[in-house]
């Protein structure tokens, strides 16, 4: 018998393993993962960026876990030797509109603890990243950088097995019986009794939820909430054209589309990525446009959430679709921050889908989300900066967990 099971390998399932160990060295603790190894969805198709949290509102669990996680990443990579680079990114606003939304940044940024923000002119912007020929005035984000995330979290599994956990891949949970002293997971190649099961589950966390809830009031507070998947597609600079970015150059994002909007990152192992726009996926892991799940899709378009959000954001939607489809328009996009870019330099990339939470209301679930209940956490919500906030997302549900184990 295992005294903790995790359901999901990505890298917020493994930091909490991590996490913990570092606690309670003595425990048991068992991983059961559904891919054949780590890290195979949100975390491997991440752009890399290491967050600063300049955009999350001040106090938020958001802002609060991404401001302990920074810390704890740059700490984490140099101890065990894995590349980052502290490049700073700007924030590009390149009309008067986007102009006054800077000053709205830059105070939450502020707000956040973020002193060595600040406003720079088209001079300095074009000292920074010479060719952002698109904007007008920037905010300087010194503390962003750059990383690869799978690396971190086969890194935590190395740590995690090395201290005695025990990883199952090929592992898709099928069911989960709770009992008053033990919760017994069944999956498809391993079953795992335990006294605490931890959920993990990402892009299926609300479905893993839904086996687990128990009480009245937390099964109707679950089954409110629906992971919706949004796909985000990526282009390639051509090498002979990489010299057009420096780092990291982001567009002013509208506040009230819950996407960052495309943008340039440098990867920490070479190349420049541009990207991502955001689209319905018609399946949960439908990382091309021809991916296509009958029942997921129905699920998405069933959900009462679903509609009320294409409902309010059609016009947002149907420019993302024309992204998607036309690369003339992913280009156009660019080219507002970097009118250089003409569609011959960029080639296709990879692509990512990001678990979007929401409620049956259509409001977006704007931070992290946990339900608890008898020996089960539920990890319902953990969007960007997930990856970068890692450690201390995996902090406070070790704590959970902790407080839970001492009261049995």
């Amino acid at each position: 018998m295992y005294d903790v099971t995790i359901i999901g390998a990505g890298i917020v399932g493994l930091a909490t393993a991590y996490q913990l160990l570092e606690r309670r060295p003595d425990l048991k603790i068992c991983m059961l993962e559904k891919e054949n190894g780590v890290a195979r969805h949100q975390t491997g198709h991440n752009s890399g960026v290491i967050h600063s949290g300049i955009y999350y509102k001040p106090g938020g669990t958001r802002a609060v876990h991404c401001q302990r996680g920074y810390k704890l990443m740059l700490e984490f990579a140099e101890k065990q030797g894995i590349p980052y680079d502290i490049c700073g990114k700007i924030i590009v606003a390149t009309n008067a509109a986007e102009q006054a939304k800077l000053d709205e940044i830059l105070q939450r940024g502020i707000a956040n603890g973020m002193k060595e923000l600040r406003k720079v002119g088209r001079e300095e912007l074009l000292e920074i990243e010479p060719y952002a020929k698109g904007g007008v005035e920037a905010i300087w984000v010194p503390q962003a950088g750059i990383i690869n995330y799978k690396k971190v979290a086969e890194k935590y599994l190395e740590i995690v097995e090395q201290r005695g956990a025990t990883a199952f891949f090929g592992a898709k949970v099928q069911q989960i019986i709770q009992g008053d002293v033990e919760c017994v997971v069944i999956s498809q190649s391993a079953e795992a009794r335990s006294k605490i099961v931890v959920n993990c589950a990402g892009l299926y966390s609300d479905k893993v939820a839904n086996m687990t809830v128990s009480h009245h009031a937390y099964r109707q507070a679950s089954r409110s909430i629906q992971i919706l998947p949004f796909r985000g597609e990526y282009y390639e600079l051509i090498p002979e054209k990489q010299y057009l970015v420096r780092n990291l150059i982001y567009p002013t994002p509208n506040p009230k589309f819950p996407f960052l909007g495309v943008h340039f990152t440098r990867m920490i192992e070479g190349g420049i990525e541009a990207g991502p726009n955001a689209v319905l996926a018609f399946k949960r892991e439908g990382y091309s446009r021809w991916d296509f799940d009958r029942k997921e899709f129905f699920e998405t378009l069933s959900f009462p959430g679903f509609r009320k959000i294409a409902a309010k954001y059609w016009r947002d939607g149907l420019e993302e679709m024309r992204r998607s489809y036309f690369k003339s328009a992913f280009v156009k996009s660019l080219q507002k921050l970097v009118p250089e870019i003409q569609s011959e330099d960029l080639r296709p990339g990879g692509a990512g889908v990001r678990a979007m939470a929401c409620d049956a209301e259509g409001n977006i679930i704007d931070d992290f989300l946990i339900f608890e209940d008898k020996n089960i956490i539920n990890v319902c919500n953990a969007p960007s900066p997930a990856a970068t906030a890692s450690l201390a997302i995996g902090e406070t549900i070790a704590q959970k967990v902790l407080r839970r184990l001492n009261e049995k």
